[in-house]
C-alpha cells in the first residue's frame, strides 16, 4: 500500500488553498468584468459560461482544487478526532472516494453543460 508522508499531505493542502485562492480571484474577477454582475447569473450566460473552453478549464480546476483542499481538511480533522492504522485508512479512504465522487459529478455537469442548445 502506498504511504504518503503526512508532511506531504501538508503541501498538498498549502498549494491547493493557494491555487484556490488565485484561480476563484480570477473567476470572481471575471464575473465583475462583465459590466453587471447580475445578469452574469442568467441561465442563458451560466451556460454560455460552461461552452467556453477556457471558462470551463478555469470552473474545472477549480473544483479539483477547492474538493481536494477540503477533503484533505476533513481528513485531517478526522484523523484529530481519533487514531489507529484501521481508522486512519478508513477515514483516508472514505476523504478520497468523496473527491473523487464530487469531482466527477462536477465534471459530468461541465460536460453535460457543453451539450445544452441555447
Amino acid at each position: 500500500m502506498l504511504r504518503i508522508r503526512e508532511s506531504h499531505i501538508r503541501k498538498i493542502h498549502y498549494s491547493t488553498a493557494l491555487g484556490a485562492i488565485g484561480l476563484v480571484a480570477l473567476h470572481i474577477s471575471v464575473r465583475f468584468s462583465t459590466g453587471n454582475f447580475a445578469s452574469s447569473l442568467s441561465y442563458e450566460f451560466v451556460v454560455a459560461n460552461y461552452q467556453t473552453l477556457s471558462y470551463a478549464i478555469l470552473l474545472e480546476l477549480i473544483l479539483i482544487l477547492v474538493s481536494v483542499h477540503g477533503f484533505n481538511g476533513l481528513r485531517g480533522i478526522f484523523l484529530d478526532y481519533r487514531s489507529g492504522f484501521k481508522y486512519e485508512k478508513m477515514v483516508n479512504w472514505g476523504c478520497f472516494l468523496a473527491a473523487l465522487s464530487l469531482i466527477i459529478y462536477g465534471t459530468m455537469t461541465i460536460i453535460l453543460a457543453n451539450q445544452i442548445v441555447i
